[in-house]
This record gives structure tokens, sequence and C-alpha cells, in this order.
């Protein structure tokens, strides 16, 4: 696992903007892993200036995002499908043809992960992924648990990330208990993983992310068994290492 370290949140999400626009650049018609949450967003506000002031296209990119809470369609204010429109989508020239989600209103829940493996499949994989890491360690919504699922599938959310995601809604109750979410084995077939952690709430677990044991109890452990993963951090976040 490489570490790159910045001083703080703006220079982070500067670098992990330049690191995926690097990407694009490689390879215009990538296929990308994208997150949601606080911590991308710096990131998504640089690659909308890039591709304003400095003509970076997304015209041939593919995007698949990791999860997407059971119950909301992609019209609900508080959808991931929303927020991404709203951080980056509609502020650049991707197509929509091009943005793949899983579909939170699917009755069929089973078959709708299936249908989004299936998609990823045949883009031909993951070039790069990006992740952010949970406070209690989850990965999309990969809670800690005795044993973790493969492949994507409908989790329960943990009391803690719940809490953590209620700052997105008016009030707790609003917040689903489920989501659709890639599996841990679905991310670690991606060719590339750009993990970023920033603050003082995230410290304590890229601590732990930083010893060596695997364990379904701490998800984002899985991720030291990639051979091509970096980890960004700010100042605060590596606060305990």
């Amino acid at each position: 696992m490489r570490l790159i370290f910045t001083d703080n949140y703006k220079m982070l999400s500067l670098r992990a903007a330049r690191y995926l626009a690097g990407q694009i650049e490689l390879k215009p018609d990538c296929n990308l892993g994208l997150p949601t949450g606080s911590t991308p967003l710096g990131m998504y506000d640089v690659l909308v200036r890039l591709h304003q002031e400095e003509g970076l296209s997304l015209a041939e990119v593919s995007t698949f995002n990791l999860d997407e809470y059971q119950g909301l369609g992609r019209d609900h204010p508080r959808s991931y499908y929303n927020y991404m429109k709203e951080n980056l989508f509609q502020h650049v020239d991707i197509k929509e043809e091009n943005i793949n989600f899983f579909d939170g209103t699917a009755e069929d829940i089973e078959q709708e992960c299936h249908r989004f493996e299936n998609k990823i499949a045949a883009s031909g994989g993951i070039d790069l992924m990006i992740l952010g890491i949970g406070r209690n360690g989850h990965i999309g919504f990969n809670e800690p648990a005795e044993e973790l699922r493969s492949h994507s599938h409908l989790t329960e959310l943990a009391e803690e990330t719940i809490k953590a995601n209620q700052r997105f809604f008016q009030e707790e109750e609003e917040v689903p208990g489920q989501a659709l979410t890639m599996g841990m084995g679905t991310i670690l077939k991606s060719d590339r993983i750009l993990l970023l952690a920033s603050g003082q709430s995230k410290a304590w677990a890229v601590k732990e992310l930083m010893k060596k044991r695997v364990s379904p109890r701490f998800p984002a452990s899985f991720l030291r068994v990639h051979p091509r993963v970096t980890l960004l951090i700010d100042q605060e976040a590596a606060d305990k290492i």
C-alpha cells in the first residue's frame, strides 16, 4: 500500500482529482468506481474546475457508484444518484448512458445486484476505484461483520453509519437502514484503488488500517491484499500513526 500525506483537506482533494484526471488522460474510456459522502466532495469540485477551465473531458468515461440507499429512487433529493448529479454529473460532459447506479427501488434486489455485477463485467471491469473509509472501517456499505459478502448485495447499515449519515437528512429517522452496495470481492477486482481519508474522525480507522491483520470485523483491512492501493490522507487523519 502506497501512502501519500497531504497538509490539509484542500490539498487532499486536489491530489485526488489530479490522480483521477491522470487515469482519464491515460485511458479516456476508462471505468471509474465512485464514492459519495463528505470526503470526496472537494475532489468532485476540483474535477468540475478541471473540466471547465482545463478541458478535462469525461465524454467517454463510464462510472459505477459504490452504493445506493434501498427505497430511494433517482429523483429523491437524498439519493446518492442525486448527490452525484448535483456535485459532478450535471457540471461535466459525461453521458447519461455511461452512468451506472443501483436501482434503490428495485422489487427484486437479488436480480438488481446481478444486473449491476454483470454490467461491470461486461464493461471490462473497473480501472480505478475511488474509496472513502468509514469511522468503523466500512468500505462502501460493507459493514464490520463475522464474514463479508463478496458480490453486490443488500446490507443492513450499522447504527454508527446511520448516525454519521444523518447530516445529509433532516432527522435520523429519515436515514434508510438498508443499502445496496458493491461487495468487497467486486471492489478488490478493480485494477487500481485510491483510498481517501480526511479529518480527525477517521484517524482511528487509518491507524487500524496500518495494522497487518486482515479481518471482516474491519472491512478496510482487505485492501491490504490488493497489489495497487494508494492511501491519500491529510494530517488530521494521520494523527494516530
